[in-house]
């Protein structure tokens, strides 16, 4: 009995552990995505970047964005 208490214990944490670990890599994703999204609208303003390239990445990190922030969000359920 104490075996199979000891095994459940072991994989609740393991399970709890991982999880962590990936709701840590998800914060960092929309994290670093954010940074991209304010790096690019300096560059826009700065002129270093087409304003129709610029619009175009930036839709692409919104939408990569909104989908690590979904995910996150299940995640956590």
């Amino acid at each position: 009995m104490k075996k199979i208490i000891l095994s459940i214990s072991a994989l609740a944490l393991m399970s709890f552990t991982a999880n962590t670990v990936y709701n840590y890599h998800l914060g960092e994703a929309v994290t670093n995505v954010q940074d991209m999204k304010e790096w690019m609208m300096q560059d826009l303003e700065s002129g270093r970047i087409d304003p129709e390239l610029a619009e175009h990445y930036m839709y692409w990190l919104e939408q990569t964005e909104e989908h690590l922030i979904e995910l996150s969000e299940e995640n956590r359920l």
